[in-house]
């Protein structure tokens, strides 16, 4: 309706997952370079999680069109299936003849053989499932089984999930640790950032035809705040803006138009602004605090949390039980946990001596150890003020990744790392990591530091975390490196040192000063163990601190460089 007026060829903000209009922000990035650095590896299971509309489904129809030519690829759209009708399905994508009564040992025997043809005849299989959040454990579990078949030197097939934040959940179940230990990458995919929105839109209105920007700079900051950087919904708002531009006549998109749009996208009975009522998980558990005290204090008959006195996460929120019982389970755990209360300091302020610790006893909920987590770095973080706390330390400077991996993954990166832990029965609780030493671990607890043996924490730890990583001047806009070519000053600047320290000569040296900043980065990252991906993402930047010894939090007593040891990737 509005291309001619516009001078566009088609429509720019289409939600259709179009690989041409893939912007690769920092973040998508990242999420192809594991899909395309997983399909190379040994098989197994490569897991992709983000928000709905952050491009899952956009980024994995790009890396259908760049795989190598070896690479056949299976997709699978709807998983609510059975473990039949999934194999059923599966034999469909890969061509596989077979009786529509088949039986599950019959389907799985004929998949195995076609993935032995394929294998010798120098082929790879890749399935890749949309949707994956929506797998029962049942079909995650027949889906494991799958990937039993291989050789000497690699697993025969590839499996690509792809889904929303609770696909990582369920991978934590205690019943699927099997297939979690399977995992060979994973990365979850945020919203695009603040600084990358003025390049998303003119990335897309230059596929679609048009040179030039139409959103000012107002306009943008609008979106940004309307749609908090999820790209289905700048995509849907910034359509209906360029509808009621053109309804007024106007070649620029102004914040009202942006204000508008969002209104009608939303439609009129939701109330407040994405950034109201899009609340992050942080933000949501908060109000929920909130509101349990509030309902305690009304004598309300029903609880949907449970705390102790202390502030100790006792049961999941989903689960609720008359007021009664919810008072005979506080008095009963804390029965359970007096070993874990009777934990002191000593008088000089130094930890106790390593002990076991219970769960669920005295954890954390994530706002708290969001806040002990910015007190390391030196920041007082103030939920009522900044709801998502990620994107507040993004303006502090600070990034935030969350991953799965091990203690081999922290030490790795050698930060303070909130772990979230679950006992037997699913309660769920925080605990913020403060220093790791050998066997013993100075954790963070509402009753104040401890000191316990890591072993303890691991029994309740499926390998979700969360670390803090100090941003570079490039991104933050702070600096020298703030300025045009920032990035590429900043990455030669430290290459330029790095190539001196683990160079073996200084021929050696002044070969990798030679290269150009992409080049560089592959360069390190190989030396590090790093995915050699050419993209100094928040890995890279890490261990190039790590190296270089940044003045930051560390999770482990500095070392010598002798003693310091190239550690491989988790």
């Amino acid at each position: 309706m509005y291309y001619d007026f516009f001078g566009f060829r088609e429509p720019p903000f289409s939600i259709a997952p179009d690989p041409r209009y893939l912007y690769l922000s920092d973040r998508h990035k990242e999420a192809l370079a594991h899909l395309m650095y997983g399909v190379q590896g040994q098989g197994g299971f490569i897991v992709i999680t983000g928000e709905v509309g952050t491009g899952k489904t956009t980024v994995s129809r790009c890396f259908i069109e760049n795989v190598p030519d070896h690479v056949d690829i299976a997709l699978i759209l709807n998983p609510r299936l059975s473990a039949r009708e999934l194999l059923s399905s599966i034999c469909d994508e890969l061509e596989i003849p077979h009786d529509i009564s088949a039986t599950i040992k019959e389907l799985v025997d004929l998949i195995n053989r076609d993935l032995l043809k394929a294998h010798a005849a120098g082929r790879h299989k890749v399935l890749m499932i949309d949707e994956a959040q929506n797998l029962s454990a049942e079909v995650l579990e027949q889906l494991r089984l799958l990937t039993n078949l291989e050789t000497a030197e690699k697993k025969l097939l590839q499996i690509v999930l792809l889904g929303q934040p609770e696909l990582q959940e369920m991978l934590a179940l205690p019943e699927l640790r099997q297939l979690n230990q399977r995992v060979t990458a994973r990365y979850h995919l945020d919203a695009i950032g603040r600084d990358e929105l003025a390049a998303y839109l003119k990335y897309r209105l230059s596929v679609a035809g048009m040179r030039g920007d139409i959103f000012s700079q107002r306009a943008v900051n609008r979106l940004y705040r309307e749609s908090q950087g999820i790209p289905r919904l700048i995509n849907l708002i910034s359509d209906r803006a360029l509808l009621g531009a053109y309804a007024e006549g106007e070649h620029e998109i102004t914040p009202e138009h942006i204000r508008q749009a969002a209104k009608e996208v939303r439609g009129q009975s939701l109330g407040p602004t994405p950034s109201r009522a899009r609340q992050s998980p942080d933000r949501a558990q908060y109000l929920i605090v909130a509101a349990s005290i509030l309902v305690a204090i009304i004598g309300t008959a029903w609880l949907f949390e449970r705390w102790s006195p202390g502030g100790a996460f006792l049961t999941d929120p989903s689960s609720a039980e008359p007021l009664q019982g919810a008072v005979e389970r506080v008095e009963e755990q804390e029965q359970k946990q007096k070993p874990l209360q009777e934990i002191q300091e000593t008088g000089s302020g130094e930890p106790s001596a390593p002990v076991e610790l219970a769960v669920p006893g005295q954890l954390l909920d994530s706002v708290e150890a969001f806040q002990v987590l910015f007190g390391i770095w030196g920041r007082e973080y103030e939920p009522s003020e900044a709801p998502v706390a990620c994107d507040w330390a993004n303006e502090e400077g600070l990034g935030c990744l969350s991953r799965q991996g091990s203690r081999r993954s922290l030490e790795f990166l050698d930060r303070p790392a909130m772990l979230q832990l679950q006992d037997e029965a699913g309660n769920r609780g925080f605990v913020v990591l403060r220093h790791l030493d050998g066997d013993t671990a100075d954790i963070a607890l509402p009753s104040g530091n401890q000191t316990v043996l890591f072993a303890s924490i691991e029994r309740y730890w499926f390998g979700e975390y969360r670390v803090l990583w100090r941003l570079p001047e490039y991104l933050t806009g702070d600096g020298f490196y703030s300025n045009g070519g920032g990035e590429q000053l900043w990455i030669g600047a430290r290459m330029m040192d790095l190539a001196d320290r683990f160079s073996n000569s200084r021929a050696e040296s002044d070969r990798v000063k030679r290269l150009d900043s992409e080049e560089q980065v592959r360069w390190y990252q190989s030396l590090r163990g790093l995915t050699v991906d050419g993209i100094a993402g928040a890995m890279t930047i890490i261990q190039i601190n790590n190296d270089l010894e940044a003045n930051i939090p560390r999770l482990k007593p500095l070392q010598s460089e002798g003693r310091r040891q190239v550690e491989g990737r988790e």
